[in-house]
């Protein structure tokens, strides 16, 4: 075990006269002073450093803290204000056998900074070990990080919200769409050029005009949170463009923002967050609270490594030098601990409270769930959640799975919470894809997914739909290639997943074969109107609707350039594509039907419907049991009558609606599809992926029986009521 000295800085300590509040967390301004407060339970010494300006290279000022109470260090110090910067050194035992990695020559973040006042610069000095020392991560390094560490900003969070609040549009109302803050507007012609990739370019009046047009009704943004960029990925000129390495859970990302201040950059988040909910669209964070930019042991000492590695990290029972690694990424945050879960917590009420968020998409939340080693769905992390007046309101999305044993969990997490559904990207892909024996699942999986979620009380909207997200091929690529084709990420391809359920109609990547692109257009139409007509929430993959291509990488974590932004001029097929989307999700927008409020009628006193959802045969016939054991299947039809008592609106009255039948045929031939004698006549063509007219907006023309389907199509009938 390593006692160490003294810091190398040579400043000296001031003495506090005021001992502050260990409430709120964080530096928080009351107008008179700021008030500072850190929880370092096992912490000897604390000192917090004030910096005058960003270029400094060492405090102006160190304080050592002198009050602790309940293991949160404080103090308040009434001649500061906004645009302070600051850090703190935190000192104890050096023994990471132990799992104790105390060094106060190292500047640390407050894990509860709302603004980050200066990036941090990649320098050895930024490890708690020497770097390259026989010893490893068991040396201890005195070199000061000062110079290159991040620091925290005091802020000033006044705003003038007015008349905003929160939309609480009901799941089954809702339509996500996943983008990236700076990829979507880096491209965009009609956003000045100096706005692009910022908060304040999400939300212009452009951006929202295409939402708006679209017709989505939830904006989910990719991290957000300050994070880091990674050292290795910096010295191969490329960038973490994705974001899913946090450092700090209460401030916004500075790259994101316009330029200024750290207040007037989360300002500009709040603007951007008025500016949609004016337009009706909610905002939802992915948020990375499973573990953090510090990495394994022998990663930097940036902040929460420094201040109390045993509260925050999950340490290896039998050998807590090491990290418990759920998430591929070093470190695994500890839920198991108060603190922790009260760090996630009180960011969680932050960005609901300050900034107005409506939700949240937590990455690899398996790992969030888990206590000692297995998933457990009533771990303290989901209690917390559900008895709070705050987060019970907004939207709670799953990531329901992580990389450790048993991490898969779709299906398992409570009421409350929606989860990714990645079976339903799975079945549809394959069925579209041509496999066989797909036909049972996919009825399972446009049907909403009650195998997974109505034995738990859940709805159709606990399954969040997708196809494409960001992680994988874009939905053009999909189509596109068979293969990766990640080169660009300097891994020798070996990155990203090899089994991606694609098919690239006959050509590998880009060809000017007529009949292979019409072909790849028709399939991408497929896949929308599939995701859009499924019973569930649907989640478009921001670009998707333009047609947007990565030329096969399907890993562009590392792509912050032209590979991964959106082409607001895809040409003819991009716009075709739009016109499509927006027709799509016109039509589940405007019938109930489409996007019921149950899987099974709940009221006694109403009788379930005979028929309200039935499955289709090509000839005419229902499907019977026997049928779904066919492992040929690949025409499928479902009948969904507008007379079902599971339709209902957002007050959980009966709306009765259209009859619908959607029919789907993955053949690569032609063929003939039949009704049943027992449907009423009058059912009208309402859309056609291999009918340009009908997503045209011109009227719906009848529909002539049997219903001609081509290859590769899909085909939704309307019987209007």
């Amino acid at each position: 075990m390593h006692q160490p000295n003294r810091s190398s800085c040579d400043v000296p300590e001031e003495p506090v006269l005021d001992p502050g509040s260990p409430f709120p967390q964080g530096a928080t301004w009351t107008g008179e002073g700021v008030n500072f407060s850190l929880f370092a339970e096992r912490a000897e010494i604390v000192e917090l450093c004030l910096f005058n300006h960003p270029s400094d290279t060492e405090e102006s000022r160190r304080i050592r803290l002198t009050q602790k109470t309940n293991g949160i260090w404080h103090c308040f110090l009434p001649d500061l204000g906004p645009g302070q910067l600051y850090g703190y050194r935190v000192h104890g035992p050096y023994d990471p056998t132990a799992g104790l990695r105390y060094n106060p020559n190292k500047l640390l973040l407050d894990p509860y900074a709302k603004g980050i006042g200066r990036a941090l610069v990649w320098d050895d000095a930024l490890f708690g070990y020497t770097v390259g020392h026989e010893d490893g991560d068991l040396s201890f390094d005195t070199r000061d990080s000062a110079p290159f560490a991040p620091l925290g900003c005091v802020i000033d969070g006044s705003f003038d919200w007015g008349d905003d609040k929160a939309i609480q549009r009901p799941w089954c109302e809702t339509i996500v769409y996943e983008t990236h803050v700076r990829g979507f507007s880096m491209k965009h012609p009609q956003i000045l050029e100096e706005m692009r990739g910022t908060y304040a370019a999400l939300g212009s009046p452009e951006a929202i005009a295409h939402f708006q047009k679209l017709g989505v009704t939830a904006i989910e943004l990719m991290p957000i949170h300050h994070f880091i960029q990674d050292r290795h990925l910096l010295e191969r000129g490329l960038s973490n463009y994705w974001g899913y390495n946090s450092l700090g859970y209460f401030a916004p990302e500075p790259s994101y923002g316009g330029g200024g201040c750290p207040h007037s950059i989360a300002r500009e988040f709040k603007q951007m967050v008025k500016s949609l909910h004016a337009a009706g669209l909610e905002v939802i964070l992915d948020v990375v609270y499973n573990h953090t930019a510090e990495g394994s042991e022998l990663g930097p000492t940036l902040s929460f490594r420094g201040i109390d590695n045993h509260a925050y990290y999950r340490l290896a029972k039998d050998a807590p030098r090491y990290y418990m690694d759920y998430t591929g990424c070093g470190n695994t945050l500890n839920m198991v601990h108060p603190h922790s879960l009260r760090l996630l917590m009180d960011s969680l009420r932050y960005w609901v409270t300050e900034m107005h968020v409506d939700g949240f998409r937590f990455d690899l939340a398996s790992a969030l769930a888990r206590e000692l080693h297995e998933v457990n769905q009533l771990g303290p992390f989901f209690d917390a959640i559900y008895q709070d007046p705050v987060l019970a309101l907004v939207k709670l999305i799953a990531e329901p799975w992580d990389l450790g044993e048993g991490g898969y969990q779709v299906g398992n997490f409570p009421p409350g919470w929606t989860e990714w559904n990645g079976k339903y990207r799975d079945t549809v892909r394959r069925f579209w894809k041509g496999e066989h024996a797909t036909g049972a699942d996919l009825a399972t999986r446009l049907s909403g997914s009650a195998d997974l979620y109505e034995t738990t009380g859940r709805k159709p909207s606990a399954s969040i739909n997708f196809v494409t997200a960001h992680d994988g091929f874009t939905m053009r690529d999909l189509v596109s290639y068979e293969n990766k084709h990640n080169e660009a990420n300097g891994e020798g391809n070996a990155d990203g997943l090899d089994q991606n359920d694609s098919w690239n109609c006959g050509a590998e990547g880009e060809t000017g074969d007529p009949g292979i692109l019409q072909l790849r257009a028709r399939q991408q139409r497929n896949l929308l109107a599939t995701l859009i007509f499924s019973q569930g929430v649907p989640m478009i993959s921001g670009g998707d609707e333009i047609g947007r291509t990565q030329h096969g990488n399907n890993n562009g974590y590392c792509q912050g350039n032209e590979l991964t932004w959106y082409d607001w001029q895809p040409g003819e097929a991009g716009a075709d594509l739009l016109e499509f989307t927006r027709r799509v999700v016109s039509i589940r927008r405007g019938h109930p039907n489409l996007r019921r409020h149950s899987f099974r009628e709940e009221d006694p006193l109403v009788a379930p419907g005979a028929n309200s959802l039935a499955w289709l045969r090509s000839d005419g016939v229902w499907m019977g049991d026997n049928d779904w054991e066919e492992p040929w299947i690949r025409t499928l039809g479902v009948y969904l009558a507008g007379t079902a008592p599971e339709i209902r609106d957002d007050r959980g009255n009966r709306v009765p609606d259209d009859d619908f039948i959607l029919l789907l045929n993955a053949h690569d031939e032609p063929l003939s599809f039949a009704l049943p004698d027992n449907l009423p006549d009058g059912w009208t063509v309402a859309l056609d992926t291999a009918a340009p007219d009908t997503w045209s907006g011109r009227p719906e023309a009848p529909a002539e029986l049997p219903v001609q389907m081509s290859a590769h199509s899909l085909v939704l009938l309307r019987h209007a009521r």
